[in-house]
């Protein structure tokens, strides 16, 4: 470990945000240029010689997948009577663009984030850079400090899974009016007809092809599943003025 590593970087040039970082984060940055990297936007970023834009969706990309996981195992270990459906919907619900805008907000990213972009013009700037944070904790410090930040600062500190969980989401409208506007097919097609205690098992298909699936003993309940799958997949937002 290295002891002298929080005065070095407080004599550095970036001393107001490492001490911003080591607020939110609850450690210091070793890599701080990999968080000013998640901070910046697509709008204001350069662009290399060979035509790629310095901005932070590399690292959203792979926040996302790093938050998919920790947020998964959690659901898993904290509701080890439910099914599959279930943890999908609430999974679904806890990494949603407005859900990740709201965390976002609450530690102040927004104070952070550099952009070239008017009110309102990228619905999910927020969401997006938080994840993009994910992925610079995941790089700079590893997997165990993804997840302490995530389970420990921030679920457990802003986040009421109970909540969360009598949250009312009607997936299968959300995508449906996502369709309508994209002017886009969708189905849902019956894949299995449930008889006594068999599971029916539904595909969502969007201009013919398969996005998502669902299961459950009611065939309305698997839509939902199906839908929230789908919503998580195209990161599909509600209908929200929040949102905006």
């Amino acid at each position: 470990m290295d002891f002298l590593l929080p005065y070095r970087l407080l004599f550095s040039g970036d001393k107001e945000l490492i001490l911003s970082l080591r607020n939110i984060l609850g450690f210091y940055p070793k890599n701080i240029a990999i968080y000013k990297l998640a901070f910046s936007h697509r709008s204001v970023a350069p662009t290399t010689v060979n035509g790629m834009q310095m901005s932070n969706e590399r690292l959203e990309y792979l926040g996302d997948a790093v938050l998919g996981a920790i947020v998964a195992e959690l659901l898993f270990r904290r509701f080890p009577f439910r099914d599959e459906g279930f943890l999908t919907e609430m999974r679904s619900r806890l990494v949603s663009r407005e859900h990740l805008k709201s965390l976002a907000l609450k530690i102040g990213l927004d104070k952070y984030i550099k952009n070239n972009s008017g009110p309102g013009m990228y619905r999910s700037m927020y969401g997006d850079a938080f994840e993009a944070l994910v992925g610079a904790i995941f790089l700079d410090k590893g997997y165990k400090a993804a997840e302490h930040f995530i389970v420990d600062r921030m679920i457990r500190l802003h986040v009421d899974l109970n909540d969360i969980e009598l949250a009312d989401s009607n997936f299968k409208s959300r995508i449906i009016n996502w369709a309508q506007r994209e002017k886009k097919s969708i189905v849902f097609e019956t894949l299995e007809e449930g008889n006594g205690n068999k599971l029916i098992k539904v595909r969502l298909v969007i201009d013919g092809e398969e996005i998502s699936t669902g299961a459950d003993f009611v065939k309305k309940k698997a839509e939902q599943i199906a839908a929230g799958k789908a919503c998580e997949i195209l990161k599909v937002l509600p209908d929200s003025k929040d949102d905006q």
